[in-house]
């Protein structure tokens, strides 16, 4: 029997590690992407009961697409595909720099774009295709730090209606009675795992600072894009896996507050 099949763009490493294993878990079949974490991306798919790796840098053009119709070329089950590679580089609204902004924008906006249209493009499925873009609470509970990051996932986030709308039409022209149809969707975290320079302590004061004041887990995202990729909810919606940070406003980056708190603290 051929499993279902899910790509996870960073899929080595942190939550796309964590989202891999659920799935494999699940009894789907793993590809696992990644651009320098071979190591990882080898030792998690010997871990998995079916995963395979594939490396690929999105930012080149050429490349995505081969491993895209290298993919729809190789996968008979093709349901889902997770966009959680992302590049998270400091700069700030009042230094913004040019070199960071590029990279995020490509890597973090205009790779998951394009990936999207080729796995929809050529992808073949005996159920819903699935597309899932992992954003950032960022969206809704913005601050100056990491600008050219909180940038590119609000142009990420742009891409989930855009995407809905357009396979919407496309699966009406095709099979207006088919249930199946194509679904594009959103997950935002918040803070999940240490990030930047944090240190365990301000990591675990920083990911406390939502409107529940608890942790929220990676295995929580992974839930979500396991719900997700049943097809059951509205295709263009965004799930805040955030314990409420997004309800909040805050006027830095979660690290900073935690430091500053675990600065007066001491």
């Amino acid at each position: 029997m051929t499993l279902p099949a899910i790509l996870i763009t960073g899929g080595a490493t942190r939550i796309g590690a964590q989202i891999a294993t659920a799935f494999a878990d699940r009894g789907w079949h793993v590809v696992i992407h990644y651009r320098s974490s071979a190591d990882a991306a080898k030792e998690l798919a010997a871990r998995l009961a079916s995963a395979r790796t594939v490396q690929c840098d999105l930012a080149d053009d050429g490349a995505r697409s081969a491993m895209m119709r290298a993919l729809a070329d190789e996968l008979t089950d093709w349901r889902c595909l997770i966009n959680s590679a992302s590049v998270f580089r400091y700069d700030d609204a009042d230094r913004l720099d040019p070199a960071i902004y590029r990279e995020a924008m490509d890597v973090n906006a205009l790779a998951p774009m394009m990936v999207a249209q080729d796995y929809f493009a050529g992808a073949t499925s005996t159920g819903v295709r699935c597309v899932v873009q992992v954003t950032d609470m960022k969206l809704v509970n913005p601050n100056p730090d990491f600008a050219s990051y909180t940038m590119s996932k609000h142009a990420l986030s742009a891409t989930i209606p855009v995407l809905a709308m357009a396979r919407s039409a496309a699966g009406q022209q095709s099979d207006p009675a088919s249930d199946h149809g194509d679904r594009v969707y959103g997950i935002a975290p918040g803070a999940i795992l240490p990030s930047h320079d944090q240190d365990p302590e301000e990591t675990e004061i920083s990911h406390r600072l939502n409107l529940l004041r608890r942790k929220t887990g990676p295995d929580e995202i992974a839930d979500a894009a396991l719900f997700l990729s049943s097809g059951a909810l509205k295709s263009g919606s965004t799930l805040f896996i955030d314990s409420g940070q997004h309800l909040l406003s805050q006027d830095r980056d979660v690290i900073w507050l935690a430091r500053e708190m675990a600065g007066s603290a001491a």
